[in-house]
């Protein structure tokens, strides 16, 4: 298929991860494909941004408008975690996850809605599980991803009669190498992935590929009448209830 002829998609955090696996599905469909994250990426059509910096916003989608002559697809999945108590948290480190999580996805959804309407385009926002529920210590990242769900709803509601779609995907544990890393730093990560796969009906976790079908499918003319809504991509591991023992 090819969904995507002739349209031209940004997306951020594109090097690695969930956000590699989008950007090359979209390019496989055949999507001009632009990735935004701090430093080079080699495979797309790269530009470098700190998005800890929100008025970086307006640039880069100005520099993708002007290079590609239109933006049809925003991904914004470019984030950051930290695991720390609250009460540790320094108003800075608080500050820095909103804006990379939330403010700045803000400000590119604001600076591309010109663009997106002049196409009929469409806006995938990567929320989080943990925008739903929490693990321990993911105070700031919890609720920039809570927020980033209401975002989604308020720009449906406000552009959708414009033609601009906006949907989130909010993914449970998927096999990133951030968090394979983090899987072979425990003491015994045969078992410790085993475990995870215990606690997924689905008996295991997911992969970027798996998010990025969703992504690509929201972001396409298939889902046209899909809106406002935060689609959970985690194994069944949110609908299940915890039996003690």
């Amino acid at each position: 298929m090819e969904r995507f002829r002739n349209k031209v998609a940004l997306v951020t955090g594109g090097r690695s991860g969930i956000g590699r696996a989008i950007a090359r599905r979209l390019e496989s469909e055949g999507a001009k494909v632009f990735t935004a994250q701090r430093g080079k990426d080699d495979e797309f059509e790269s530009i470098s941004v700190d998005f800890a910096d929100p008025s970086s916003a307006a640039a880069l989608v100005e520099e993708v408008a002007g290079r590609a002559g239109r933006i049809d697809v925003l991904v914004n999945n470019a984030g950051m975690m930290q695991e720390v108590l609250a009460e540790d948290m320094s108003l800075e480190e608080w500050e820095r996850n909103i804006t990379v999580n939330l403010t700045t996805p803000f400000m590119l959804i604001k600076a591309a809605l010109p663009h997106l309407r002049a196409v009929g385009g469409s806006i995938v926002n990567i929320g989080s599980t943990e925008g739903l529920g929490s693990n321990p210590k993911h105070a700031a990242y919890c609720a920039s991803k809570a927020g980033l769900h209401g975002l989604t709803r308020a720009i449906a509601i406000d552009h959708s009669p414009e033609g601009v779609r906006c949907n989130a995907v909010a993914p449970g544990w998927i096999d990133t190498d951030l968090n394979m890393d983090f899987i072979e730093s425990m003491p015994d990560p045969t078992s410790f992935k085993a475990g995870l796969g215990r606690i997924h009906p689905v008996g295991r976790t997911g992969t970027p590929e798996e998010v990025a079908s969703l992504v690509v499918w929201l972001a396409s003319e298939e889902a046209g009448f899909v809106t406002g809504q935060v689609w959970t991509v985690d194994g069944g591991r949110m609908s299940k209830l915890s039996l003690p023992g």
